[in-house]
């Protein structure tokens, strides 16, 4: 069986022999961590303002919106100047007879 019974303060022994060994340093930062910290706070902060401002975008959103619209196929581009100049009404019109 075991030797639980022969060994009635085990738990003490146990107890005592924990107590000698040495305590754990207290847990802290290392050397220059906050300066560390800091440091990749400040770059990563720089890198994210790059003087990009947003009007300059403005041209190529302007043609990429009149390239959606004359490759959309319902001919809006084409609508848009026929209404300007209207066809005309009977094909002699177009040939300058009455």
């Amino acid at each position: 069986m075991s030797d639980f019974a022969a060994r009635p303060n085990a738990d003490e022994e146990w107890e005592d022999l924990l107590r000698q060994l040495p305590a754990p340093p207290a847990a802290g930062p290392g050397p220059y961590f906050y300066s560390r910290v800091r440091a990749r706070i400040e770059q990563q902060t720089a890198a994210e303002r790059l003087p990009v401002r947003t009007w300059l975008h403005w041209p190529a959103y302007a043609v990429l919106l009149s390239a959606l619209l004359l490759l959309s196929g319902d001919d809006a581009a084409l609508q848009s100047v026929s209404a300007i100049n209207p066809p005309p009404s009977s094909p002699e019109a177009s040939f300058g007879g009455e």
